[in-house]
């Protein structure tokens, strides 16, 4: 990407602020303050004797008080995130988050008291004065049993703030502010982060080992700092769970999820039987690249006669919104005012966080996007994903109340890797040669095998950290690395060989920093094969699936998973449900074998 064309793909964020001592940003928060101060004074110790009437008043109040203080909040995350070094974004982001702190613990009885509310009268949920809000407080309800006191709440939020939030925005910024000096194509240039992760897909076979062995070698000799982070992150969340009286480390995640234990266990169980399927495309692989086996540095690379495949920035904008048009014209219309109104953040620079993310502007009936782009097929197709989430919250925020927005993860990730199919669907369709479909199956293939098969892998490393704990034994840098590579080694099998320094993969995954955020993973295995399902619905409905797609999205969380796909006329509580989606992946493979 050329310094012109980088200029051209950082966001705009006026629609928010004009900067970051713009004095709009102090007066938005001095009204927010003001609405919470005004809230707590009519609400604190009088909502459980609320009419269902009430209840809605307060509920809406809540909404006014979210809409007053996201646009700060998110101003403060992006510019962070555009530039983590830059110090005015780091005091802005600082002090919104002392904020959110401080709010938090000044309204922590708002949730509790209409958590005390539900538990002695459970048939406001199915008032009809609630009705927009009932599924909501179905949710609110799961979590009765789990709530402490309104102190014990507030001291969790203080020492939050200081102890698991630090320990994750160490991670990051160790991550984000690291050079890595790597030899590229016979020349030794220093890199960031975002700017080294993209060699890792680079054609040339030398670079991408190098690029791994570089960053991972690096990411090793701190494995003791990576492994203090985690360490202590899953110990107070083992000790928060134990406090909220939840059965396992997994049960806080699944009520977050609005989803069920056996649906998850059968999930899993499908997902390893499965590893078959993959660890068979992973052989092809090796075939295609001429190899006896895969080097952990080929699983995500280009295969041979791929290379060419680069694009400009502009180029990836005219893919991928010609593949949401064909799916259907009204489809693509959040997808282009996300480029019109300069939302995405692509260029890659030092101190920019890494990794990609779609951040939710509900004032604005929008979102905002940030990605490093680095011109590859694999860029192409991550922007894709997050337009993708652009586009659920383009009908979600034209639909719902704000309340109503809280899509759990399961349910978030299903129009962004539906976008991935209608951009494979499209380059499959305008391929010249089958050296082109390879190229682009491959990938499919490799970006499902990575959010399917790999990712079930991270779910039983975070699994197998929990029971260590509970076990009395010490996650130390070393047993972490173990607990890596045993479950990893669960999915692949002998199909890919790893070298010695990938054992500290796990340091760079952001996931397991999130702070009170645990068991991030699984959703990302649910959504894969539950969309990978709902495709071939559509691919056998043609335009009869398509009202039922934007009326699922349109939903928001105003519905529960399991009745969202009952729109799509899909029963994830089926035991084998899950087998539909790997029999796509299956299917994908066969037509890869095709063309050789």
């Amino acid at each position: 990407m050329t310094k012109a064309e980088q200029q051209l793909v950082t966001w705009d964020l006026s629609e928010l602020f004009l900067s970051l001592d713009d004095p709009k940003i102090n007066q938005a928060i001095t009204e927010a303050v003001d609405i919470a101060a005004k809230f707590e004074g009519k609400y604190r110790g009088k909502i459980a004797e609320l009419s269902p009437k009430g209840v809605l008043e307060c509920l809406q109040k809540v909404e006014a008080f979210s809409k007053k203080i996201s646009n700060v909040g998110l101003y403060a995350s992006l510019a962070f995130a555009a530039n983590m070094t830059l110090p005015a974004a780091q005091a802005l982001n600082d002090r919104v988050d002392k904020l959110s702190a401080k709010l938090d613990i000044q309204l922590a009885f708002y949730h509790l008291e209409l958590s005390a509310l539900l538990k002695d009268k459970p048939h406001f949920i199915s008032d009809p004065v609630l009705a927009n809000y009932k599924h909501l407080l179905e949710r609110v309800y799961r979590h009765v049993e789990h709530n402490l006191s309104e102190i014990e709440e507030q001291l969790i939020i203080e020492k939050d703030q200081f102890g698991v939030n630090a320990w994750e925005e160490l991670q990051s910024k160790w991550l984000n502010t690291r050079v890595f000096d790597i030899e590229v194509m016979g020349k030794q240039k220093s890199y960031s982060y975002g700017e080294a992760s993209g060699l890792l897909h680079h054609p040339d076979r030398a670079t991408r080992q190098a690029a791994n062995h570089v960053i991972y070698t690096l990411l090793g000799k701190d494995g003791e700092v990576f492994s203090s982070a985690l360490r202590n992150i899953c110990n107070d969340w083992v000790a928060m769970s134990r406090r909220r009286k939840h059965k396992t480390p997994m049960n806080d995640s699944l009520i977050s999820n609005d989803t069920e234990q056996e649906i998850i266990d059968n999930l899993l169980i499908s997902m390893e039987k499965g590893a078959k399927s993959y660890r068979r495309y992973l052989k092809l692989k090796a075939k295609l690249m001429d190899l006896p086996v895969l080097e952990n540095y080929d699983l995500t690379a280009p295969i041979p006669g791929a290379s060419e495949l680069k694009f400009t920035f502009k180029q990836a904008q005219n893919l991928i919104t010609r593949a949401y048009e064909r799916f259907d014209p009204d489809y693509a219309i959040g997808v282009k005012e996300m480029f019109t109104k300069h939302h995405i953040d692509a260029a890659p620079r030092f101190g920019k966080r890494n990794g990609a993310f779609c951040a939710s502007h509900y004032n604005g009936k929008s979102a905002y996007i940030l990605q490093s782009y680095n011109g590859t097929l694999s860029d192409v197709f991550t922007l894709a994903h997050e337009l993708g989430h652009a586009t659920h919250d383009w009908y979600m925020a034209r639909s719902q109340t704000p309340l109503n927005t809280n899509v759990p993860s399961i349910v978030a990730e299903t129009a962004s890797i539906f976008g991935e199919l209608l951009l494979s669907d499209l380059l499959l369709a305008e391929a010249k040669t089958d050296a082109e479909r390879r190229a682009v199956l491959c990938l499919i293939l490799d970006e499902a095998g990575l959010a399917a098969f790999q990712v079930t892998a991270r779910v039983w490393f975070e699994q197998a950290l929990y029971t260590s704990i509970e076990q009395g034994e010490f996650l130390d840098y070393n047993t972490i690395c173990k607990h890596w590579t045993t479950a990893r080694n669960r999915i692949f099998g002998k199909a890919v060989h790893w070298q010695p320094e990938m054992s500290a993969e796990w340091t760079m995954k952001p996931h397991y920093y999130m702070a009170n955020y645990r068991f991030y993973n699984y959703p990302y295995i649910y959504a894969q094969m539950f969309v990978y399902t709902l495709y071939q619905q559509y691919l056998t409905e043609g335009k009869q699936f398509t009202p039922k797609l934007k009326k699922t999205l349109s939903a928001g969380s105003s519905l529960s998973p399991i009745d969202l796909a009952q729109i799509l006329q899909l029963n994830p509580k089926t035991p084998n449900f899950w087998n539909n989606g790997l029999k796509t992946f299956e299917n994908l493979t066969k037509t890869l074998e095709k063309t050789i």
